[in-house]
């Protein structure tokens, strides 16, 4: 395999809105950021990746886009995001951005020019349809509920369409004019010194035509069925990203991770190959596991150690000849790791330890969401509105349609809300944890008290210091080359809530154990030299190998 620059990075998802505030408007800003590059550096951070900061009317908290070259006033000025760029390459570490360009804002110029002329030049930048016998052009229904078309005012039967939210028209991507658009707003990016991107929805910006009667099956009474099928029938979407890939990322050299959901094992190797369309995808399989019996919250399942064995063994199996894939706990459209993999009585400090270890070894480039290294947990929410998430509202809805009471729906909506990954990261234990000085926008969870990062920093036994000892160890001369390149096998399946696995090469075998329970488990394997455990205590490190209760080791067979 090619090396590539990125192959050996860490990176560190940050939500800007809920990062730092610095000016107290109770919002956080890119200045925030810049403040805290050194507490990134510390940690071990390589690659910085920013969801959203364009200027939005926030309809889906900025991925619904009105300017694409500017920063939202909430957020700072382009001046503001030039001094970050310039101030993480002073510590060695690259900014990467969010590209959503399967869709944009309703307040964008363009869609609002479309509106105002549906036939005209514009109009051909969206998707835009007559209806069939009075009703929308398809059955599509839209990710976060409801009918995928919208009707345009003041036309007597023609329709846009948003595969997500109403005020979020999908683009375009077969019209020529759009794609040189796109290609010189990311380049625009490139000249302002960003290392690549994250590419949000990118599977969808293909759609089978024509449009108009495309219908599916039903799958709920609406009669109407989940839009992700066309991305079944979508056929040439490769021809577009090697577009992208020629024009903007290949001369550029670029880190560029795509969110690519749904797309044919048998593609795999066009989109994250040696010569791929994106550097990597994230690793989405364990969310598969979770969905067995449907996308629906309600539906979804507790993450067991042998559902998360079988997705992560998935995984590297199909990645191992293939190219990198990215590695993660949370993000952030997903609740906290510890309340979908750790019941409450388990999620202590030492289990959360676990879980770093469990994830940040596997061949792929991991990233951490902010608050992760923190061990920061779920929240809860008294009022769905208090969530300000369009995905969580209409999850409530689905709930309650299901014949769920409030107080049973609300259950089921905090456990999966992505609220709870979007509250304001915890600082310090001083009011809104340090968050802001102002009201926060969402509020801070109540446990700031106890976990914060200022606490963490000065405890050596914290969570974030041991995640910032397994990301050294990671970054270890002596092991780097072989946790980056060595090849991936589990080592054992026959015990219940263990996963072992190894990275190995030609040099050495390095072997990474979690007990997933409270009770204590002999392995019939030799314990070598080791490298890393999540208790305080050193290891025995001879004899069989014996896991305490949620004990993950590192060593060198």
């Amino acid at each position: 395999m090619k090396k590539q620059w990125w192959h050996d990075k860490i990176c560190y998802q940050i939500y800007p809105k809920s990062f730092c505030d610095t000016t107290g408007s109770g919002i956080g800003d890119i200045n925030g950021i810049t403040e805290h590059l050194d507490y990134l550096r510390n940690l071990g951070v390589d690659i910085i990746w920013l969801s959203p900061c364009y200027p939005s009317p926030m309809a889906d908290q900025g991925y619904d886009i009105s300017d694409y070259r500017n920063i939202h006033p909430d957020f700072g000025t382009l001046e503001d995001f030039d001094r970050l760029v310039a101030e993480a390459k002073k510590r060695d570490m690259g900014i990467i951005m969010d590209l959503v360009v399967n869709h944009c804002s309703d307040e964008h110029p363009y869609f609002k020019e479309a509106m105002a002329h549906p036939d005209g030049k514009y109009g051909e930048y969206f998707y835009i349809e007559e209806g069939v016998d009075g009703k929308e052009p398809n059955n599509w229904r839209s990710y976060f509920g409801g009918s995928a078309w919208e009707k345009i005012p003041g036309t007597k039967n023609k329709y846009y369409l948003h595969m997500f939210h109403k005020k979020q028209p999908d683009i375009n991507w077969e019209n020529p004019a759009v794609r040189e658009e796109i290609y010189d707003m990311v380049n625009f990016w490139f000249d302002r010194g960003v290392v690549g991107f994250r590419i949000d929805a990118i599977i969808n910006i293909k759609k089978p035509h024509p449009l108009r009667g495309c219908n599916y099956p039903a799958d709920r009474e609406d009669g109407m069925a989940s839009c992700a099928k066309m991305t079944e029938d979508a056929v040439g979407i490769g021809d577009f990203l090697q577009e992208l890939k020629d024009r903007c990322f290949a001369p550029h050299q670029a880190f560029t991770v795509g969110e690519v959901c749904g797309q044919k094992e048998e593609d795999t190797i066009a989109y994250v190959g040696e010569d791929g369309y994106f550097s990597s995808m994230f690793d989405f399989e364990i969310n598969s596991e979770e969905a067995k019996d449907g996308f629906e919250w309600m539906n979804k399942h507790f993450i067991t150690p042998d559902m998360y064995r079988r997705a992560m063994e998935r995984t590297q199996k199909r990645m191992e000849p293939i190219g990198f894939i990215s590695t993660v706990l949370e993000n952030h459209d997903l609740p906290r790791i510890s309340s979908r993999i750790l019941r409450e009585a388990d999620r202590t400090d030492t289990a959360k330890k676990l879980l770093c270890v469990l994830y940040l070894y596997q061949k792929g480039i991991p990233f951490i969401y902010q608050g992760q290294e923190l061990g920061m947990d779920n929240t809860w929410f008294d009022d769905v509105d208090m969530m300000q998430d369009v995905s969580s509202q209409d999850e409530y809805r689905v709930c309650r349609e299901a014949g769920l009471s409030h107080e049973e729906a609300m259950q089921v909506v905090n456990r999966f809300s992505r609220a709870n990954t979007r509250t304001p990261f915890q600082w310090d234990d001083s009011v809104n944890g340090g968050f802001t000085t102002g009201t926060p926008w969402l509020p801070v969870n109540p446990n700031y008290k106890n976990i914060n990062a200022a606490e963490e920093v000065a405890n050596p036994d914290s969570v974030y210091h041991f995640y910032q000892k397994a990301i050294a160890l990671r970054k270890d001369p002596r092991f780097a080359e072989t946790f980056v390149y060595g090849v991936f096998g589990l080592v054992s399946q026959e015990y219940d809530n263990v996963i072992v696995y190894e990275r190995a090469d030609e040099k050495q075998r390095l072997v990474i154990a979690c007990n997933m329970q409270q009770a204590e488990v002999t392995l019939d394997m030799e314990v070598g030299e080791v490298l890393l455990s999540n208790y305080g205590e050193a290891h025995p490190t001879s004899g069989r190998l014996t896991l305490r209760g949620f004990e993950a080791v590192v060593f060198r067979a």
